[in-house]
């Protein structure tokens, strides 16, 4: 094994379980369910306050431009449950607010469904 071939903890950088990040939770203590493409921005709420990990002060640097939830998942490096968890947390501390990207529960209408079929099968 050469020299290359070894890790060390610099080389690997901070090296935790997902649980930990979350406090050991793994579902939402709010009913709100994230979707990917759901809107995240932070509300006008100061987060002085409230004890920020490094995770949850990256995602609060990163609202500050509306963002998707799937980005944040992504630019932070963490699993999408765990960004859920933490965004449910900071929701529920009003210092995030969420725009749906689209209206839930509502059935689309036939007719456009059957047109947008149609076309795509024309291709």
């Amino acid at each position: 094994m050469g020299e290359d071939d070894r890790w060390t903890y610099e080389e690997t950088g901070p090296v935790s379980r997902p649980y930990t990040v979350t406090g050991g939770r793994t579902r939402q203590r709010g009913t709100r369910y994230f979707d990917l493409v759901d809107i995240v921005v932070r509300s006008g709420t100061p987060a002085d306050t409230t004890p920020v990990s490094p995770e949850r002060g990256r995602i609060l640097d990163l609202c500050r431009v509306p963002v998707s939830v799937a980005e944040v998942s992504a630019i932070i490096g963490l699993p999408l449950g765990v960004v859920r968890v933490l965004l449910d947390d900071l929701l529920c501390e009003s210092l995030i607010e969420i725009m749906e990207a689209a209206p839930r529960g509502k059935v689309t209408d036939p007719a456009l469904l059957s047109k947008v079929l149609q076309g795509l099968r024309a291709l």
